[in-house]
């Protein structure tokens, strides 16, 4: 089954619903209208009403929509006011820690994304990643270091941090999903340093990252793209492939078996080529 390429996921707060055109012009893979931390408490109902009104009055519109988490007095109004639209393709579940959070989300008929960004939402991880309904895992970088009270930027953080993304690569795998979106880079003027987490991230196996700024698309998209050497050496491997070569051989001195023939393949799916 093969499953959309979604390599930035933008944030846009529903309290300025004028933004979300912009969003959804920047080349982003995703839009993701948040009803969350971008929205102070006395505006989530004006908030959730301006997406709807949005919503409604554009119709081509495809949306992702960050909801108030299961805690929160919101979620409830939240997840009844998505049920049955259209535009809205998906729904981000911020602090997501058990299987019943999950599935109730689920129960609006709309693919689910858990953020995982809390101790208990990495201790769950696995039931929460095989709930039916969840579309794909994203992580929440942030939350989960001021959950876990680490100090920012240091490199103890760095070594928590990466047990849980660790987690999320690992339960991604397991239950079958699409690969996972790593957390927000905060600097949005720190374009180096972005472009050092983004090519960690896809490294590591992630699929793409979550962002709040247009300026980071295009950065993030260069970070998770095949680089032209090694589209050109996995299009050669498929092309020997389909020559007949036997079941190993050898290019460019080096052998080619079933599992490189896989990693050629997965080279070009990442690069949006048919294979």
């Amino acid at each position: 089954m093969t499953h959309p390429i979604v390599r930035t996921a933008l944030f846009v707060p529903a309290s300025r619903p004028e933004r979300i055109p912009k969003a959804l012009a920047s080349g982003a893979d995703a839009v993701i209208v948040d009803l969350e931390d971008a929205v102070e408490h006395l505006a989530k109902d004006s908030a959730r009403e301006a997406l709807c009104d949005f919503l409604g009055t554009h119709p081509q519109a495809r949306l992702w929509v960050r909801i108030n988490d299961a805690a929160t007095p919101w979620h409830e109004d939240d997840l009844k006011a998505l049920r049955g639209k259209a535009g809205v393709t998906a729904i981000l579940l911020p602090k997501a820690e058990s299987l019943a959070q999950a599935r109730h989300a689920a129960q609006t008929g709309l693919p689910v994304i858990p953020i995982i960004e809390t101790a208990r939402g990495v201790l769950n991880l696995a039931e929460v990643a095989a709930t039916p309904g969840v579309a794909r895992l994203a992580f929440g970088s942030l939350d989960y270091a001021l959950d876990l009270g680490l100090s920012p930027d240091s490199p103890g953080a760095g070594i928590v941090l990466d047990h849980a993304r660790i987690q999320v690569l690992l339960q991604t795998r397991a239950a079958g999903l699409p690969p996972a979106l790593d957390g927000v880079f905060p600097g949005v003027q720190d374009t180096a340093g972005l472009a050092r987490a983004a090519s960690r991230a896809q490294q590591m196996g992630f699929g793409g990252m979550l962002c709040i700024h247009p300026a980071q698309v295009p950065l993030i998209h260069q970070a998770f793209a095949p680089a032209a050497a090694e589209l050109d050496w996995a299009r050669r491997v498929l092309a020997a492939h389909r020559d007949g070569g036997p079941g190993a051989f050898m290019l460019d001195g080096r052998m080619v078996d079933a599992p490189v023939i896989a990693r050629a393949r997965q080279v070009l799916a990442q690069a949006g080529e048919s294979v």
